[in-house]
């Protein structure tokens, strides 16, 4: 069976694995997307959710200053341990995270960093905007999830595009980081400020 670029990059969104790494696996198992999993999972390619548990309390605090100084941010990202902290893979991970919430401005690092009060906001913004523009009733509640996962998506970092790589998340770029490093990392919190701009941090 043909390896198509598609079943790739879902096998990739599934488990955070390389391209190379998907390749060989679907590879080794014909097509068959649970057998390519499975191989991912047995090379341990795939364990990122298993080191989400571990203590991460090393790391670095990241400086990143762009335009001139009318621009900076800060973000803390953890790991198991002081060695890891100095890994030069550790340390451009943590600078990619620094770019990423400059150049796209998130509120959150997770979802569930979200308050209530800002989801029950935004979902009367967005029925208020879909009944003010004549849409049926009944389909207003399919429209204020369209919304939501739209306001997720840009908001919240985990869940942003990468810049570097629009084929995937953050979230995603983190688990390869952790496949690849072989420690849980954590972005613990940031904060992003420009001149002229209201804070927003996390």
């Amino acid at each position: 069976m043909a390896i198509t670029t598609d079943m790739i990059k879902q096998l990739r969104e599934t488990t955070g694995a390389g391209i190379l790494d998907c390749r060989k696996a679907l590879e080794q198992s014909g097509g068959n997307m649970d057998q390519a999993m499975e191989f991912l999972r047995e090379k341990g390619l795939a364990m990122a959710a298993k080191r989400a548990d571990r203590e991460a309390s090393e790391g670095v605090v990241e400086l990143y200053s762009h335009g001139n100084g009318r621009m900076g941010v800060m973000v803390e990202v953890n790991c198991e341990t002081d060695f890891v902290g100095r890994l030069e893979a550790f340390r451009t991970f943590a600078h990619e995270i620094a770019l990423q919430i400059a150049a796209s401005s998130p509120l959150y690092i997770r979802e569930e960093d979200i308050p209530a009060d800002v989801i029950d906001f935004e979902s009367k913004k967005a029925s208020d905007k879909a009944r003010q523009e004549g849409k049926p009733e009944a389909i207003i509640p399919r429209i204020v999830d369209g919304y939501l996962k739209k306001y997720k998506d840009e908001s919240v970092l985990l869940r942003q595009t990468y810049i570097r790589d629009e084929s995937i998340t953050i979230q995603q770029l983190l688990n390869q980081t952790i496949v690849s490093i072989g420690e849980n990392i954590v972005i613990r919190r940031f904060v992003r400020w420009a001149l002229g701009e209201s804070t927003a941090e996390s």
